[in-house]
Parts: structure tokens; sequence; C-alpha cells
């Protein structure tokens, strides 16, 4: 698979033609991680792109990258199903969501819109509407383990080499989940920068639109072009940096693998010279006990989806129908108070950030779980809630954050989030572009050894 600033430069359309291929094969995953695949338009898009960097006049850094599209973002002609039979005969999308309308005229390729757990309400990425693409790690070996989710079609995309870039959303983790259970770098921006229009929503206070990629560069180009602000933050090396290990429930009840890596990467960051401090933010635990964002999450989803839930319950996935339920003997006062729990975090974390340039903490506590782990659904429940711990504390905080893979060549992925306050993105952009080659050591690796595997 091609670098968007590979040198010489690929050929888009054989780039796009052998993206194609990658979906097609019928001993891969790509029936599992596509619900849609526009061949007639990508290659036309592909073409186009080609012509451009012939005449040395590409419109951004990532024309001709190609782009999958998660299943909640309207693509114009196209029916936006949201990973769920209930939408299905719904009528074509009139207009592509402004995210995806700014990266065509950035020239990314449009490849297809990806699977996804339904309706965005789930880490783990089943979806048992249309298949679940295993995880790239263990296929080797014959294993499946799950994607994450619930971007789970756009993280095995990149990683199958289906695509450059894939176009997610995360309401509580739904980014950064899969980017680590597979051994990707996934980016969640402050929820503001990127719009919401023409997005099936989850819970809009907590809805952020991302991007899933192989390096931070390539995450640095797709923001500029989604939010038309590109990054100018002046890169310090790893000597003036000061991060804060984020200390607190985020660091406790780490499965094995994920705890040696975490220390590794810090090892490796402290060897380059990166000051690290502990950060202790006692406030955060609220977080923990009295869960705000699980109350005002659970009670926007059911508002949204209330009256399709009195229609068409059976075709709900029972897991997602139950959790929607929840909802429903949430009171209004409840989620109000649950809304002023979330204001006096954000202002408690906004203050202990300011002495760091940014925080570090492991993305999910877990490695990504066999299929067989979800048979139960008490395993289904606990699991799901494992995968979203360490990662809706920055939804809750309306912060950002970055998953760098940290793990050793062979082992199951782990991810690193590099996590600031709102609007810190440039700084939290540029700090992984700093600390990427102190901490990745497999990504190459891992994603070829997936792709050969197949």
């Amino acid at each position: 698979m091609r670098s968007p600033s590979s040198s010489p430069r690929e050929s888009c359309e054989r780039a796009t033609r052998r993206c194609l291929a990658a979906i097609a094969a019928p001993e891969g995953e790509g029936s599992r991680t596509f619900t849609q695949v526009y061949e007639r338009a990508a290659l036309e898009a592909a073409a186009a792109a080609d012509l451009r960097h012939r005449e040395h006049a590409p419109r951004s850094p990532i024309d001709g990258c190609i782009v999958a599209v998660k299943d909640l973002f309207d693509v114009r002609g196209q029916t936006t199903w949201a990973g769920s039979r209930v939408l299905q005969s719904s009528p074509p999308a009139p207009t592509d969501a402004p995210a995806v309308s700014r990266l065509r005229q950035g020239g990314a390729v449009i490849i297809g819109k990806t699977s996804m757990t339904e309706f965005a309400y789930s880490g783990v990425g089943l979806n048992p509407h249309f298949g679940t693409p295993a995880n790239p790690y263990g296929r080797s070996s014959g294993e499946r383990r799950v994607p994450g989710g619930s971007s789970s079609g756009a993280a095995v995309a990149v990683s199958d080499g289906m695509a450059d870039i894939g176009l997610g959303t995360d309401t509580g983790g739904s980014v950064r989940i899969p980017a680590a259970l597979c051994g990707l770098i996934g980016w969640k921006p402050t929820a503001r920068r990127i719009s919401l229009e023409g997005v099936w929503p989850l819970a809009r206070t907590f809805d952020s639109v991302g991007v899933i990629a192989r390096s931070v560069q390539t995450c640095i180009d797709a923001d500029a072009v989604l939010t038309a602000a590109p990054i100018g933050a002046e890169a310090k090396p790893p000597k003036q940096l000061r991060l804060g290990r984020l200390r607190g429930y985020v660091e406790t009840e780490l499965e094995a693998p994920v705890a040696r890596a975490y220390e590794r990467a810090l090892d490796r960051l402290e060897q380059a010279g990166v000051q690290l401090i502990d950060l202790d933010v006692p406030e955060l635990e609220r977080a923990i006990r009295e869960h705000p964002g699980v109350t005002m999450t659970t009670y926007e989803a059911f508002q949204a989806h209330a009256e399709l839930l009195e229609r068409y319950a059976d075709l709900y996935d029972p897991r997602v129908r139950t959790r929607l339920e929840l909802g429903r003997n949430i009171t209004a006062e409840q989620y109000e108070e649950a809304a002023a729990v979330r204001r006096e975090l954000q202002a408690a974390a906004s203050r202990a950030l300011r002495a760091v340039d940014a925080c570090l903490y492991p993305t999910v506590r877990i490695t990504a779980p066999p299929f067989s782990a979800f048979e139960a659904d008490v395993d289904y429940v606990t699991l799901n809630r494992a995968l979203l711990r360490n990662t809706s504390l920055f939804n809750l905080l309306d912060g950002c954050a970055l998953s760098l893979p940290c793990h050793d060549a062979g082992q199951a992925p782990v991810g690193l989030s590099i996590a600031g306050s709102a609007l810190a993105d440039a700084r939290i952009l540029s700090i992984a572009h700093t600390l990427e080659p102190l901490v990745v050591t497999t990504l190459r690796t891992s994603t070829q050894n997936a792709s050969h595997s197949r």
C-alpha cells in the first residue's frame, strides 16, 4: 500500500485498482469490511488525481489518497445505513456530508462505505447484519479476534491495504479503539472542529469525526483538509517536551501485554530525553464512580432512536437495542446533573493539563479479544466496558487524543494515547509526530504480515 508521501509517486489509478482487488478478494475481509463499493466513481476520481499530479497541481496533501468512509456519513446518491437494517429503505442522500465533501474537494478518492457497529453503539465492532471483519492480528495462525468499534471497517480497510485513510466517528473511542486494537494510528480531534452535518448521530454532545491511518503525517494532512485549518504548531524536540503520565483508573486492571507495552513505550520516551511527570487528577475518579458520560450518552442515544424503536425494534441488533432502551429510564433531571458533573471534571482536567504539554495513558486496557469471548451477553457487556473505559475519558472532557501503536513486533497491538484539552489539537498532533519514531516500531511489519496472511 502506498504512502501519501511516497516517492516516486505511485499512480493513484493503479493504487485504486489494487485496493479494489483487495476488497474483492474472496479469501480476504473485504466483504465484511465494506457495505458499499464505488468502483466506477473511485477510478474516475483516481484518474483525475493522476492528471492533477502530472500537471503539478494537486489540490491538497491528500490529493489521490484513497479514503474508506464509515457508513454513518452521507455520500450523495447513496443510502446511509449506519450499519443497520432499519435504514436500508431510506432514500439516498441528496448531498455529501460536509466531511466527505471536504475530502472530495481535497482530491481524495472515496472508494466505499465501511462496516461498523450498528448505529455506532459499541466499542467491540460486531455487526450481525453485515458481518464483522477480523482483526489483522492472529489471522496467520487461524485466530479471529474482534477489530474494535464502532469504526471497525475503517480500521480493517487501512490495515488490509484497501484504503489509505479510514474516515470514522468517535463518541467514546470509536476511532481510537479499533486503531489501537489493529495496530494503527487513530486521531480524535476536538469535536467542534469538524462538522457533524450529514452524520447519523449517536450522542451529539460527544460525537466527533476522526481518522485512522498508518502515519501521524497522514492524520495531520487529513485534519487540515477536514477543518480547512492546516496545523501550524512548531514541533518541539523530545528533550523539550514535558508530558504527564496520567495516573488513576486509566492505569488500573491493565492486561499484562498492555502494561508491558505501555511501560516500554514510556521507557523509550525517557531514553530520548522526554521529561515524564506523574499527573494526578483525583477529580477524574468521579468519572468511573458516577458515570456522567454514560448517563448523558445513553440519554441522548435513546432520544435519537425513540421513534425508530417504536416502529422497528425487531430489526435492531438485540445488543444495541438493549443498550438504547436503558435511556428510556433516564430523566431530564438526571441528565442535567450528569452534565454539571461533566463541567466540573472539565474544569479540573483543564487546570491539571496546563502543567504539561500533553498527557499519556494506555488507549485500551485490554488487547483484542477473540470472537468467541462474546458468546454470552454478560461477557459482551463486561468486555465492551473494558474497551471503552479509557478512551471515553477524553470525550467526556471534550478534549483531543491520538493513539499510537506501541507494541513490539509479533505481539498483540497496544495503543499509547497522547491527549490534551479542547482545541489543543495542533499541539497534540505536533507532539505525536515527534513521538511517532520513538514509539512506533511495529506498524509496517504487523500490517504487512496481516496482508500476507489473508
